[in-house]
């Protein structure tokens, strides 16, 4: 990670193939920290439920990835997770229980999870959305 999060509020936007963390101090149009999930074998399979049941899905990668959004947002004070999707496909709910689970210390820095249209949204527009739940919230963050 480039830029030192010690301390700050930071917004973390997560897919399933790209997370986008903001600092709450940066200038406007400051451009993200940006984390990749790590390529593995592209190609299109078909995977019936014994095969996912022993590594063979979708997942490939996936630890690692949460693995780096970990590290990268361990320094902040206080984290706001965006995300989208539903069940098992919803990467922001995967991030925070991995957090839970393997990352006690950073899970109680997150304050705050907004399900929301991800994609459909622009950077100037995840922004909006954070600036607006920080506002709601701001009273409750010590």
């Amino acid at each position: 990670m480039l830029t030192d999060l010690s301390g700050k509020f930071v917004v973390v936007a997560v897919t399933r193939d790209e997370t986008r963390i903001w600092l709450s101090d940066a200038s406007r149009g400051t451009a993200p920290e940006i984390i990749t999930r790590p390529k593995h074998d592209e190609a299109h399979r078909h995977v019936r439920e014994a095969q996912a049941n022993h590594g063979h899905n979708s997942n490939h990668g996936e630890r690692e990835y949460l693995e780096q959004i970990s590290s990268a947002i361990a320094p902040a004070a206080d984290v706001l997770v965006v995300g989208h999707g539903k069940g098992k496909s919803n990467t922001m709910v995967r991030l925070i229980q991995h957090l839970e689970r393997h990352h006690a210390p950073t899970a109680r820095k997150v304050v705050g999870a907004i399900d929301t249209n991800l994609p459909a949204l622009t950077e100037p527009e995840i922004l909006a959305i954070a600036r607006d739940w920080f506002e709601d919230h701001k009273h409750e963050l010590v």
